[in-house]
């Protein structure tokens, strides 16, 4: 099902690179957190509408940097309330056992003008994997945008168990994609 698709948002969390220092702030309303991946084939694209991050960054030095994410599952938009209600459940999410996704960053590095990549670990549903995310950030006014995309694997965070393991049906590649609105981080 769709549902599966969940997960991919869910990883977009971990590409929440963005800068943000001790009053930085995560604009949830410019910012919005989406997956794509295929079911029978055919693309699925959903959203996650709730998530929320701990930012401490600073362009100029990167490597101090301190990013934390938290993503409610149960929010997830796929465009369809019964595919909605079918990622709730124990074979997808299984959200009243695991209301949420987290990401903690382990390092961020500059990979080049207003590019960086940010390690850390991502857990779904009880299951944890280190990512690697390159994020671009740019600057306008008083707001920092961090933007990005990353595959995640939806069967190496037990999302789709049971007859959803078969990836002929659903395919286990899940692409992740962000824009995050920040405010309060310093200049690049």
């Amino acid at each position: 099902m769709k549902t599966y698709l969940v997960v991919a948002a869910l990883a977009a969390m971990s590409a929440t690179a963005f800068p943000a220092c001790a009053q930085q702030k995560l604009v949830p309303a410019q910012s919005e957190i989406a997956f794509s991946s295929k079911q029978m084939g055919v693309p699925v694209d959903g959203k996650f509408k709730k998530f929320d991050a701990q930012v401490a960054f600073d362009p100029k030095k990167p490597e101090a940097s301190k990013i934390a994410f938290t993503i409610d599952l149960a929010s997830v938009s796929i465009g369809s309330s019964e595919t909605e209600a079918e990622v709730a459940k124990p074979d997808w999410f299984n959200t009243k056992s695991f209301p949420q996704a987290t990401f903690q960053s382990s390092g961020v590095k500059a990979t080049g003008p207003g590019k960086f990549e940010v390690a850390g670990t991502l857990a779904i549903k009880g299951a944890s994997q280190n990512v690697v995310v390159p994020v671009t950030v740019a600057q306008a006014g008083g707001t920092t945008t961090a933007t990005g995309a990353f595959g995640i694997k939806r069967l190496d965070f037990k999302i789709g168990d049971g007859d959803w393991k078969d990836t002929s049906m659903v395919a286990n590649e899940v692409q992740v994609k962000f824009k995050l609105n920040l405010t309060g981080v310093p200049a690049l």
